[in-house]
Parts: structure tokens; sequence; C-alpha cells
């Protein structure tokens, strides 16, 4: 949900450019979190999946 208010617009139509845009930027989030160290293990992430 959050990725898609990010590009919501007024007349509430969405195209291919917006959500590629939205995936790059995520992507590029994820980079930067893994350049700096802000991870986590992968028995932490299956955990963290298993509560949802």
């Amino acid at each position: 949900m959050e990725a898609v208010q990010t590009v919501r617009k007024s007349d509430e139509r969405y195209t291919l450019d917006d959500a590629v845009n939205v995936l790059f930027s995520k992507l590029d989030s994820a980079i930067d979190d893994m350049e700096n160290g802000r991870v986590i293990s992968a028995e932490d992430m299956w955990k963290e999946l298993e509560r949802v």
C-alpha cells in the first residue's frame, strides 16, 4: 500500500511508468540499506514473514 500511495495521482489512474518508478525507488532504498549494513538475517526474515 505504501508504494501505491507514493504515486497516487489526483485522477486515481496509474501507468506502467508509475509502477516502474516505485519499483526502482524501493530497489534503490534496499541497495542503500545493504551498503550501510542495515540488513537482517535470513532466519529473522522468515520469522517476520511468518508473523504476517
